[in-house]
C-alpha cells in the first residue's frame, strides 16, 4: 500500500513538450579560448550569423563541423553551454580528452577561428510538476548540468551527482536555486563504471515528484537508470536518460537509454 500511495503521489511525471527549430547552419568566429578546468576547454563563439540562434532547453545539442583526425570532415553534437543574445555570443564546452577530434580542435583552437554549426534541430522543453530535480552525470553532462542549474528559477530544489577524473575538475555554477552537488572522482578510462554513483544514489533521499535527469557514457548511465527503476522504484515518467557518448566507439551515442521518453 505505501509503495502504491508513492505512485500515486508521483502522478504520471512532468509535460515534456517537444519543440522544432528551423535547421540553419552558421559560421562563427571564436572570440575566446580558456582553460576552465584541466579536462574542460571552453570556447566562446560570435559573430554576425549567430542572430535568431535559439535553444530554450539545457539539454539541446548543435552538430558542431571539424576536421577528423585524417583530416577528412566530421560533425560531433554538443551542448549550447550558454546563449547570451545581448553580447552576442555563445559558449561551448569541450572535454579535454585524447583521442578525439572535437578535443584536438578544442586545444588548437584560437581567436580568429572559425567554426561551423548546424540546429539545434528541436528542443524538449519539460514543464511542471517538478518538485525537485536530481540531475545525474559525468564531465560530458556537464555543460547541460550546469546550464540547467544556472537557467531554473530561484528557490528551486536540485540535487546533482556529477562523476569527474578529480577535485580540480569540479565546477561551480552561479544560481539562486536551492543547490547540493555532489561530486565523484574517478579516472576517466572507468567512465563506464558506475559504481561511485551508485554509492551516492544509496545515501539520498528520492522524494516523490523528483524528475531524474542522467547524461553520461551508456553503460554507466543505463545502470542508474536500472537502479533507480528497480531498486528506488521511480516511475519510468520521472526518469530521463541519454546516454551521451559509448565507450570504445566513435561518434556513438544512445539518445534514450530505455526507451522511456
Amino acid at each position: 500500500m505505501k509503495l502504491f500511495q508513492s505512485f500515486l503521489n508521483r502522478g504520471e511525471g512532468p509535460e515534456i513538450r517537444r519543440v522544432r527549430h528551423e535547421l540553419v547552419r552558421r559560421s562563427l568566429e571564436v572570440r575566446a579560448v580558456e582553460r576552465l578546468t584541466p579536462h574542460m576547454i571552453r570556447i566562446t563563439l560570435g559573430g554576425p550569423e549567430l542572430a535568431g540562434f535559439t535553444s530554450p532547453s539545457p539539454d539541446d545539442h548543435i552538430k558542431i563541423f571539424i576536421p577528423g583526425l585524417d583530416g577528412s570532415p566530421t560533425r560531433r553534437d554538443y551542448t549550447p553551454r550558454r546563449y547570451d543574445p545581448q553580447n552576442g555570443t555563445l559558449l561551448l564546452d569541450f572535454v579535454n580528452h585524447h583521442g578525439g577530434p572535437a578535443a584536438a580542435w578544442a586545444r588548437a583552437a584560437k581567436p580568429g577561428d572559425r567554426l561551423e554549426i548546424g540546429g539545434p534541430r528541436g528542443s524538449q522543453v519539460l514543464s511542471s510538476p517538478i518538485d525537485h530535480w536530481l540531475l545525474i552525470g559525468d564531465e560530458t553532462a556537464l555543460p547541460a548540468i550546469g546550464r540547467r542549474v544556472e537557467e531554473l528559477p530561484a528557490q528551486t530544489s536540485i540535487t546533482t551527482v556529477v562523476a569527474v577524473p578529480g577535485a580540480e575538475d569540479e565546477q561551480t555554477f552561479v544560481t539562486a536555486t536551492h543547490y547540493v552537488s555532489h561530486w565523484v572522482h574517478r579516472p576517466m578510462d572507468q567512465a563506464d563504471d558506475a559504481a561511485g554513483i551508485l554509492a551516492v544514489l544509496k545515501n539520498l533521499e528520492i522524494s516523490d515528484r523528483t524528475f531524474v535527469w542522467v547524461g553520461a557514457e551508456a553503460r554507466m548511465a543505463k545502470a542508474v537508470r536500472q537502479y533507480l527503476l528497480d531498486e528506488r522504484r521511480i516511475p519510468a515518467q520521472w526518469i530521463k536518460t541519454s546516454g551521451y557518448w559509448v565507450k570504445g566507439q566513435a561518434d556513438a551515442s544512445v539518445k534514450d537509454v530505455g526507451g522511456e521518453r
